[in-house]
């Protein structure tokens, strides 16, 4: 074995402590021990189990740019435009139908048409999960993350317009939201081809989980 590789191993496998001893000199270990662990991805947390400054600002943009996201389509535009560049590009707006169901409307647009002029498979595959976690976000709000997990879509003919989303959660989301915990969602969805006969060109089941920010936040903690 060469004298590098030995060092290497050597430095691996000696503790953070005496590595700071070693290189303090005249300073205390204890001194330079927070520093060593911030190098090695620590979170720097005050006394207490308080979460640092940057944290806490971190968390109040995340809640107010979610908040933000679902108040208009304007609004998740621009939020697309950051955060989901696809959506941004494809231009897949929503409807709301009542107090508990949307739709999202996808656009017969150049970036979602494929060679032959009908609207792309990949388009309708992708736009299916940004449809459905849109909607369960919008249902469950800012409080929660949402994470597709399971996503089956059957093309049943080509799409040569704009094409619509219906979804229907088969869970009652007020009911999985009472609880207070993480759970799992699952969407039927049914896209339809904009015209006179609203023909039906796909099927999606899509299962997403949903879990309440508070428990990310516990769990880093």
């Amino acid at each position: 074995m060469s004298r590098t590789s030995a060092d290497a191993i050597a430095f691996e496998t000696t503790d953070v402590t005496e590595v700071t001893k070693e290189a303090s000199g005249d300073l205390a270990a204890e001194s330079l021990a927070p520093i060593a662990g911030s190098l090695l991805g620590e979170r720097l947390r005050r006394p207490g189990g308080e979460l640092s400054l940057y944290h806490r600002i971190y968390d109040w943009l995340d809640v107010h740019i979610s908040r933000l996201s679902v108040r208009s389509n304007f609004w998740h535009r621009v939020c697309s435009f950051f955060f989901l560049p696809l959506s941004y590009a494809s231009g897949i707006t929503f409807r709301r139908v009542d107090d508990d169901n949307y739709i999202a409307v996808l656009p017969f647009r150049r970036f979602n048409r494929n060679w032959y002029s009908a609207m792309g498979g990949a388009a309708l595959l992708a736009n299916a999960e940004v449809a459905g976690g849109s909607c369960l976000f919008r249902a469950c709000g800012a409080g929660y993350t949402v994470v597709c997990k399971h996503l089956d879509y059957r093309f049943l003919r080509p799409c040569l317009d704009t094409a619509i989303y219906h979804m229907k959660p088969r869970e009652d989301i007020k009911e999985q939201l009472a609880h207070g915990k993480e759970f799992n969602l699952t969407l039927d969805m049914e896209v339809v081809q904009q015209g006179e006969h609203n023909r039906r060109v796909g099927r999606c089941v899509a299962t997403f989980h949903v879990t309440p920010k508070s428990h990310v936040r516990a769990k880093g903690r």
